[in-house]
Parts: C-alpha cells; structure tokens; sequence
C-alpha cells in the first residue's frame, strides 16, 4: 500500500516537472516572437492603440519612430528568452525580463490607462505586460529575491482578477471574438472569466495554486488553437489579418499566458513564495 502510493507520488513530480519544462519552452517561445517581432517593427511609422498613440505593435508598446530603442529590447527579450532555458542563466534572466517589461509597462501605459480609466483595451495592455513580468519572475526556482518571488503572485492575483472582471463588463463584446462554430458565446466569456477570477483568487489565498496555473495554462492554450492561430492566419475573416502586428502580437501573448503559468505550476505553492513564514 505505502510502496503505491509512493510510486503514485513519484509518478505525479514527474508528471509535473514535465509539464513546468514544457512550460518554460513555450513561455520561452513567445518571448523570442515577441524580440523577432519587435525587430520587425522597429521602423514602422507607429500603430494606433486607439487613443491617437504612436507606438510599436508589439508588447511592450515602445514609442513609434525610435528604431534603436526597438532593436535593441528585441535583443533583449531573445537573449533573455534563452537564458530562461538555461538553470545557470534562468535567475538573471528572469529578473532582467521581468523588470523591463513592468518597468515599461508602468512608466508607458499604466499614463495612458489613467488618462483613459474607462477603456478596457488600454487597461488590458497594462495588465497583460504585468502579468508576464511575474510569471518570469515565478520561473526560476531558486535565484530571485523572496519579497520579488511575493509581489509576482499578487501581480499575477490582481492581473487574473482584473481580466475576469473585464471579462463580465463586456460579455457581449468579447463574445463576438468567439468563433462562430462555438456555441454559447456569452456562456463561454463568462465562464473564463470566473475561471480567471478563481484563478487569481487562488493565488492570493494560497488555495490550489498549482491547479489554478495549469488550469489557466489550459485556458489560454485552448484560446491559441481555437482563437489567436486561426485568427491570425486569416481564416475568420478578419481583413488582413495575416499581416495585422497586433493579431500576431496578441498570439505571442497568449501563447506566453499559457506557458507562463505551466512553467511555475512547480513553484507557485513554495514556502519561499508565500508571506507566511
């Protein structure tokens, strides 16, 4: 019996450890996308996010007609996406990614939703750049300062909450997103969004952190295969969408968002991640 349930533990590590790897390599992926595609960018004349601002497509948003700033966070987000797969590099990696990305995201966009505090689309890119940040800064197991290692999971609780809430604000409106063979639509948005708000809930109360980063890691790979990858390569009908940077964007940030929380679904319930002591 002892001998079963032993070998059913053992079976479930490394069911989990494959899992947080496959993680690591996805979350890894999107961030080179996102370096390449920043390099691509990097000269364009700057995209609208809707409210007149010129900007780079890609996250994290950089200011439009700057191409050495935009060459060189390319580089930098490759370069940290590599080291991210490395355990002598992962720590420092992490904390440089991290602290880029939510550095920009605070001085660039966190003005721009506050100018702005109604708008949904420009909250979002404050948060999604955010939430990022902390699943970078929960990757490593070991490396990362313990209070830096506390502010992500909060990061990540308040980011999760805040796109559930949004998901409830605007059923309707993110039910036209849904693929027209779904069904259900505004079922289905309220649905993930209870699941997001669970899942943040989770995070912040210590309660089942490890299903919740799985089950979000599920959620938003369901979304790539079923929403961003066909989105993008232009079969829904979206016009020129193949060649659309934010459709590409928003499929690099969704795949991170599912690799992300498989990647620290090992980590997330450390003592070492906790206030408590």
């Amino acid at each position: 019996m002892a001998s079963g349930v032993s070998s059913a533990v053992v079976s479930s590590r490394s069911t989990g450890a494959v899992l947080a790897a496959l993680g690591r390599v996805i979350f890894a992926f999107a961030i080179v996308a996102l370096g390449v595609e920043t390099f691509v960018r990097a000269r364009s004349l700057g995209d609208n996010l809707g409210f007149n601002y010129s900007v780079v497509a890609v996250l994290p948003w950089l200011p439009a007609g700057i191409p050495w700033l935009a060459y060189l966070f390319g580089a930098i987000w490759i370069a940290c996406a590599i080291g991210l797969l490395s355990q002598k590099t992962r720590a420092s990696a992490a904390i440089v990614l991290g602290i880029l990305i939510s550095v920009c995201a605070l001085i660039l966009e966190v003005p721009k939703a506050a100018v702005h505090a109604s708008s949904m689309s420009l909250r979002t890119i404050v948060f999604e750049p955010l939430s990022i940040a902390a699943l970078a800064w929960l990757i490593p197991s070991s490396g990362v300062p313990r209070l830096l290692a506390v502010l992500s999971r909060y990061i990540l609780a308040v980011s999760f909450i805040v796109f559930g809430v949004d998901h409830f604000l605007a059923l309707a409106g993110i039910g036209t997103l849904v693929p027209s063979w779904i069904p259900w639509h505004v079922f289905w948005i309220a649905f993930f969004g209870a699941l997001f708000v669970a899942a943040g809930l989770s995070f912040a109360l210590h309660i089942l952190e490890r299903w919740a980063a799985i089950g979000i890691g599920l959620m938003f790979a369901i979304w790539v295969l079923t929403l961003h990858i066909p989105r993008t390569l232009g079969y829904y009908g979206i016009p020129n969408a193949l060649h659309d940077p934010n459709e590409w964007s928003s499929l690099f940030i969704a795949i991170a968002l599912c690799g992300g929380p498989w990647a620290i679904s090992q980590n997330i319930a450390s003592p070492s991640r906790s206030l408590k002591p």
